[in-house]
């Protein structure tokens, strides 16, 4: 291994994987290795967290409070932009990687570090987007990937190597699922997911009532806007962040925001994960329902063609990119008039639009009806479907003239 690495910053979470890879690097690159947890909502998972970064080798842990910035500069943005994968993923572990990166990166320069390390497999999207994110931010750095490294090869050879060293873990064989945890959504992967036609164990999910179990009363909720950002439950002002853990917890008692897909990974292999989102699943419908009245039809429609490329852009770990920087300005740009309220009703896993009002609203209802004379009359329809309608009917008398064996003879039409 290279002598001049004497410092590195690990990305954390206190599991299996991590705790390995600390005692790996130490023994491996004989250097001294910072630790750092970002907080983005793991709740309970953080408890003793430092205590036993520092018994397994770690000469310290950074353990920062990320869930506000998490919030408000990546999830709401890519909510506004309507970004979701694959017709599905609302994007809950892509967005979080770069930021937890961002600040792997600033540690790293505060601490005089040499190189940062993560957990990511050679197989996964999270290499991508932690690499791509350190190269964007500080190029300088080395990039450690142990997955990419050793010769460990699975659960069982890290059990065996953590026995080996003394490695203080809980995670035991029977630990079948891969889950990734924040305050937006929780995924689960592998063990029986692995094969795409076994159903979900009800025992998997974590956060989110079975929809079947749910309450047998929907549930009416008010959600306020202010420029695409929610500002209020039912009347209530409240923070963000406030707002969305009521809505995850709302969300989750009435079996809202389950996903299962099978999507397609950067790195070329399809993967099977299972999502549970409620509080986004809720944000995600409520923004698509105001602005629907609020957007003209050529802004909408274009921003549902960029929502795409937003989304591949974001589960692709391009974040800290001059494109992404230019299509927020467009976002932005978008929800300057997305203000207003979406009524939504909460049902057994579902979640649907009941009413919304703006009063940047573009639905007028007497112009609808066309109820005002001065400002649609009907008798003009007629001239616009024939402009409308000339590129099919030309089509449509050339071929009539084919059929009959007719042609056109150019030099004998009259021109100007």
């Amino acid at each position: 291994m290279p002598s001049n690495v004497k410092k590195i910053v690990l990305a954390y979470s206190g599991g299996l994987d991590t705790s390995v890879i600390l005692t790996w690097l130490k023994n491996e690159y004989n250097a001294e290795i910072i630790c750092f947890t970002a907080d983005l909502g793991q709740e309970e998972e953080l408890d003793g967290l430092e205590a036993k970064a520092l018994k397994t080798g770690a000469s310290k842990l950074y353990i920062r409070d990320l869930r506000e910035e998490f919030l408000r500069d990546f999830i709401l943005p890519t909510i506004q932009a309507g970004a979701v994968y694959e017709r599905d993923y609302l994007l809950g572990t892509s967005f979080a990687r770069p930021l937890i990166a961002k600040h792997m990166v600033e540690i790293a320069e505060l601490e005089g570090a040499d190189a940062v390390a993560h957990g990511a497999t050679g197989k996964g999207n999270d290499q991508v987007r932690f690499e791509v994110t350190t190269m964007a931010l500080n190029p300088k750095l080395k990039i450690i990937a142990p997955w990419r490294e050793w010769t460990l090869k699975g659960r069982e050879d890290l059990l065996a190597y953590a026995e080996e060293f003394n490695v203080p873990v809980t995670a035991t064989l029977r630990s079948i699922y891969s889950r990734d945890r924040n305050l937006f959504h929780m995924s689960h992967e592998a063990g029986p997911l692995e094969n795409p036609w076994n159903e979900p164990p009800e025992e998997m999910y974590t956060l989110t009532t079975a929809p079947e179990k749910a309450p047998d009363t929907p549930l009416y909720i008010e959600l306020e806007y202010v420029q695409g950002t929610p500002v209020a439950l039912d009347g209530a002002n409240m923070p963000l962040i406030d707002l969305f853990m009521m809505l995850n917890k709302i969300g989750a008692a009435h079996g809202v925001g389950r996903i299962d897909m099978v999507e397609n990974r950067l790195v070329g292999m399809k993967s099977r994960g299972v999502y549970e989102t409620p509080g986004g699943t809720i944000l995600r419908r409520a923004q698509v329902a105001l602005e629907s009245i609020c957007l003209d039809k050529q802004t909408l429609q274009y921003k549902d063609v960029l929502a795409v490329k937003y989304a591949e852009l974001v589960y692709n770990g391009l974040w800290y990119t001059r494109l992404h920087r230019a299509l927020d300005a467009f976002v932005a740009v978008t929800q300057e008039n997305v203000t207003g309220t979406v009524r939504l009703k909460l049902y057994k896993g579902s979640v649907s639009i009941v009413g919304r009002k703006s009063p940047f609203s573009l639905y007028r209802e007497d112009y609808a009806s066309f109820g005002e004379e001065n400002v649609y009359n009907q008798a003009d329809a007629e001239g616009f479907i024939k402009l409308f309608g000339l590129p099919v009917k030309i089509e449509r008398l050339m071929q009539q003239q084919v059929e009959a064996g007719q042609g056109v003879d150019y030099s004998k039409v009259k021109r100007d």
